[in-house]
């Protein structure tokens, strides 16, 4: 297994700070942190993703992350994040790293 690097840490603190009920695509996670990319940074989540909030960070269209779709809409539900049938509504939903 890989260890926690220092750009791990740093997308995991991003994902930690993403407010119950929004969510940030992978590709606007390596955008903030001003590197890397959303293949990166779905790396660090594959590997470390799992105590943080890591359904908050879906693909670019608003879907779940595959293999664990049932989970993250669940999860979606109960925070309140707007939907579009089974994709997060991207328009409503995505968090610019700016407000909390």
């Amino acid at each position: 297994m890989e260890r926690l690097n220092e750009y791990a840490e740093r997308v995991l603190d991003v994902v930690e700070l993403i407010p119950p009920g929004k969510v940030m695509p992978y590709g606007d996670i390596a955008e903030y942190l001003g590197e890397g990319g959303p293949r990166q940074v779905g790396r660090v989540l594959s590997l470390w993703g799992g105590g943080v909030p890591w359904w908050r960070v879906p693909r670019a269209d608003g879907s779940p992350p595959v293999g664990h779709e049932a989970e993250c809409l669940a999860r979606w539900r109960e925070e309140g994040t707007p939907l579009r049938g089974e994709r997060a509504d991207m328009r409503l939903a995505r968090w610019d790293g700016r407000t909390r």
